[in-house]
């Protein structure tokens, strides 16, 4: 198998998690940084809207490299997107694909399911509930929890936090919550 075929493979939990995981002591070793992404949206905003409010007076260009990080992540998703995607739709099992169809979700394509994340809903009241009031509770979370999903579950636990710990676990239970309860009524709009 040539190395473009087996890039464009889905790759198994036990090769992607421990790469995922390798970023933390990768970046401690390059100058003791912390792996997040929610602090790129403070870092822009630092730098494109220079005002005296206290959350944003701070020196960004020290954290610059967290820009460059996020900028790549853009770029490789593009590229992944792109020039390295296979064409097929993602795998899920057929115990999921059920499920799904009975809450009307029946067209994929991609990594999201059209019936939810398309162009046609973004105007709708179920695309209002979850573009816009879902961005503000992730954003919203984010600020709150002191950090997002990545900083804590892979850097705040690999550095033994236990805030961050404390913050995965509500998050696991957000999404159960959010999973089992609120998203089927949410699909019925």
């Amino acid at each position: 198998m040539n190395l473009v075929k087996l890039i464009q493979q889905p790759w198994p939990w036990y090769i992607a998690g421990p790469l995922i995981g390798l970023i933390v002591p990768a970046l401690l070793l390059a100058g003791n940084k912390a792996f997040g992404i929610s602090s790129s949206l403070r870092h822009i905003c630092a730098a494109c809207f220079p005002a005296n409010i206290p959350f944003f007076t701070y020196d960004w260009k020290k954290e610059r490299w967290n820009l460059y990080f996020a900028a790549g992540i853009i770029i490789g998703g593009f590229i992944a997107t792109y020039f390295l995607s296979n064409g097929a739709d993602v795998r899920i099992s057929a115990a999921t694909l059920t499920t799904l169809h009975k809450e009307g979700i029946t067209h994929f394509g991609g990594l999201l399911p059209k019936d939810i994340f398309a162009w046609s809903q973004v105007f709708t009241v179920r695309g209002l509930i979850f573009f816009a009031l879902g961005g503000f509770l992730v954003g919203f979370g984010t600020r709150y929890a002191g950090g997002c999903t990545s900083g804590h579950s892979i850097m705040g636990i690999a550095t033994l936090q236990w805030p961050s710990l404390a913050a995965t676990i509500c998050f696991m239970i957000g999404g159960f919550i959010m999973t089992w309860l609120i998203l089927p009524v949410l699909l019925k709009l």
